[in-house]
């Protein structure tokens, strides 16, 4: 995000954004993988980075690749699967020691690049696809990841929400796919997207330390090699957004009764109303002064918890409550009453300064972490806007009360769903 920061270097089917700063020990690479989120991808997707990180041509078994990573003092190397907007991404990221740090100045980061290259480019193939075994056991990995969500009955009231919400749109699919699909998924078949993924998707690798630019875009010119590509996008207008308000209950065996509800904003992550969207949810239920917290948790105590957050690429808001089954009705009607409050502009000043200088806050402490940076600058990419810190610091701290009322009477309260106890049945 910080402008005089990153520098981006297209490349044939794939862009290097270097971030040079001497703020960490460590050097850090992130590797983003973009593609538009589908039904019929996402489990096949979901599998992939794991089995890109269980084995490649050199190091053969897993066991093998983290003994590397130690000799490379203690780097270390992840996957992950996101949802942007509706855009499904994997990252595989390293954390690795800067060698100025070093007594022997070994080249590091050299390795670290190679290694990732060698993760994506050179996976273990047994008989030109994916070794059979490691792919059973991370199909045995990603299904007990796809239950833990039904178990954690908060994400899974999230995951409810959002699939009801957004039942036609591209959005309601998963982040790691559908259990039911994950045992059909051969090896054959996971290459054959692999190779699909390589051909089509859009690919971004930030660097992010205290690095020697033109040294890093030589190597990772020579290292990461694609063929040029028009990035998919994303399908524009999928939200139906003209229906009447949705309500859904689900009845389990809960303790504690999970309230969801999911608005449309009808704004997105660089239009010209985000940044008073960005207060208006401060204000309503992003922090422990806002509106939700003090109202339908401390003064009501209907809430165990009650909190919103943005889905800033999909253009929604969710409100979160974990409430007693009995507290259903009056908890829908004050969270109504908040909402109407804010589009009345019925904060104060006070309020208002509060909620800035909180934002801030935490774009600042996202911005001192490389991983943060990366999550901040990626913005940009999936959004095709510029938003430098700078220019998110003067247009939040330029936010006026009539343009948080504004944009409040742009959202739309679209589906209720309340994971209720059986007490009352």
């Amino acid at each position: 995000m910080p402008e005089e920061m990153e520098k981006v270097i297209q490349n044939a089917g794939i862009n290097f954004h270097l971030v040079k700063t001497d703020k960490y020990k460590t050097n850090t690479i992130v590797l983003k993988v973009k593609a538009p989120l589908t039904k019929e991808d996402a489990t096949v997707r979901a599998l992939l980075p794991n089995v890109l990180q269980s084995g490649t041509n050199t190091y053969q078994t897993a066991t093998e690749l983290r003994s590397y990573l130690e000799n490379l003092y203690g780097a270390t190397l992840n996957g992950d699967l996101q949802k942007k907007g509706e855009y499904h991404v994997i990252s595989i990221s390293m954390e690795i020691a800067n060698e100025k740090f070093l007594t022997n100045s070994e080249p590091l980061l050299d390795s670290g690049l190679t290694l990732l290259a060698e993760v994506l480019f050179h996976p273990k193939l047994v008989n030109g696809v994916f070794d059979e075994e490691i792919v059973t056991k991370e199909k045995r990995t990603l299904k007990s990841r796809i239950q833990a969500v039904y178990d954690d009955k908060m994400r899974y009231a999230n995951l409810r929400l959002v699939e009801e919400m957004c039942k036609n749109e591209p959005y309601s699919v998963p982040v790691n796919g559908n259990l039911d699909d994950v045992d059909g998924i051969t090896s054959q078949q996971l290459f054959e997207y692999y190779q699909k993924v390589l051909a089509e998707d859009e690919f971004d690798l930030y660097i992010v330390g205290d690095i020697d630019e033109q040294q890093v875009v030589e190597i990772c010119k020579e290292k990461f090699q694609l063929k040029a590509r028009t990035p998919k996008e994303v399908a524009k207008g999928t939200e139906d957004t003209n229906k009447q308000e949705n309500v859904v209950i689900e009845r389990q065996d809960v303790a504690q009764g999970k309230l969801n509800i999911g608005l449309r904003t009808n704004v997105k992550y660089g239009e010209d109303e985000y940044f008073a969207l960005q207060v208006f949810n401060g204000l309503f239920g992003g922090f422990p002064h806002s509106k939700l917290f003090m109202n339908v948790r401390e003064k009501e105590s209907l809430a165990y918890y009650a909190a919103s957050r943005l889905e800033s690429h999909k253009g929604l808001m969710m409100v979160m409550t974990g409430i007693e089954t009995k507290n259903y009705e009056k908890a829908v009607t004050i969270i109504k009453n908040q909402l109407s409050a804010m589009k009345n502009g019925d904060f104060t000043d006070q309020e208002l300064d509060q909620t800035k200088a909180v934002i801030q806050n935490q774009m600042l402490e996202t911005l001192d972490t490389s991983r943060g940076l990366v999550e901040i600058l990626y913005h940009n990419v999936i959004s095709r806007k510029q938003v430098t810190d700078k220019l998110w610091q003067e247009k939040i701290n330029q936010v006026s009360k009539e343009e948080i009322v504004q944009v409040g009477n742009k959202i739309q309260w679209d589906t209720v769903y309340f994971l209720s106890g059986m007490e009352g049945k």
